[in-house]
């Protein structure tokens, strides 16, 4: 199986289901030409599927939600890029009282409703309060919306298939520092389905559930942790938080007796909130110690290295969580 970058899987994920249906489109600011995608994401498609299908947008994130939307509604299936996931601010009125509410409001006559709205998001470059947010909390609490939120190559190109032909509107986190990351993608025909998490790493001492970029550094720590404590840590990565798939975070959760949630995004009212709650009306009975969350401080993201760096969560502020908290 061939190894390819994150932002590679989803450039041949968009193209597969272009080729497939001339329905599908990619509209958003420089996607055709220029940047081709703020990271380069649509490299190559301006040139094969045109500007009727590749729409390069003014800057003006409502014009781009709105047109994302009336395509939806005349029974296209549009995938919306807002540049920085931070951005969707300004047009929040179209996922909060429109693409999320029209199935429930038409009387059935929009049943079938393809949208996906990608935002590339998340902190450790650097890039300031307005430009490194981590907001799938918000967009987890507005019905009629799921989330896919993958965190490597493989799972980018299957969930992203898979929510063009949704059926129901999909907000899809991408984060930045996955963009370069690589993995191993098939070259055959796949998607993943929502609500089915994966176990990334087995271990019989600590669940951690982590998402996005996250996922990355929990295996940074299960590694340290395995060499200087012979502690195996077991990872469970939820891939998407609406459907969620708990029924694996409390299989596991039977195995270890101990569970930490880790995300990047503010740890007050935050994805990992939600996730320990569910768990714990389900599998408190499994669990020896209450369940630990792990997320940012609750600051806007600095600019400043260092002061970014003691915001976000990090491996060694982990370590020391977990040891100080679970007593391991």
């Amino acid at each position: 199986m061939r190894a390819i970058k994150y932002s590679e899987a989803l450039r041949e994920a968009l193209r597969e289901e272009m080729v497939k249906d001339e329905n599908v489109v990619l509209i958003g600011e420089e996607v055709g030409q220029g940047y081709r995608g703020c990271f380069g994401v649509s490299t190559g498609l301006y040139e094969e599927f045109g500007p009727d299908r590749i729409i390069d947008t003014p800057i003006s994130e409502n014009s781009i939600m709105g047109l994302g939307i009336g395509a939806a509604l005349m029974g296209m299936k549009p995938i919306v890029e807002i540049m920085f996931s931070d951005f969707v601010a300004v047009c929040f009125d179209g996922v909060l009282n429109q693409i999320s509410k029209i199935k429930f409001m038409s009387g059935g006559q929009f049943s079938n409703l393809n949208f996906v709205l990608r935002l590339p998001g998340g902190a450790g470059n650097g890039t300031g309060p307005h430009h490194s947010q981590c907001l799938e909390s918000i967009f987890m609490s507005i019905p009629g919306l799921d989330i896919a939120i993958p965190s490597n190559a493989y799972d980018a190109k299957g969930l992203l298939k898979t929510s063009i032909n949704h059926g129901n509107p999909v907000v899809f986190f991408e984060h930045k520092k996955l963009y370069k990351t690589e993995g191993n993608v098939p070259e055959r025909e796949y998607s993943i389905p929502f609500g089915k998490g994966v176990i990334v790493r087995d271990g019989k001492d600590l669940t951690i559930v982590a998402t996005s970029y996250m996922v990355e550094v929990a295996g940074e720590v299960a590694d340290e942790m395995k060499r200087n404590s012979g502690i195996e840590i077991e990872i469970i990565d939820p891939r998407t938080l609406v459907p969620l798939d708990t029924e694996i975070i409390g299989d596991s959760v039977k195995k270890t007796s101990k569970l930490l949630v880790l995300e990047e995004g503010n740890e007050r009212s935050g994805v990992a909130a939600e996730i320990s709650y569910r768990v714990n009306e389900e599998y408190s009975d499994y669990l020896d110690y209450p369940i630990k969350r792990i997320g940012s401080k609750n600051s806007p993201i600095p600019m400043t290295p260092n002061l970014e760096k003691a915001i976000i969560p990090n491996k060694d502020s982990i370590i020391s969580e977990i040891r100080k908290y679970f007593e391991i």
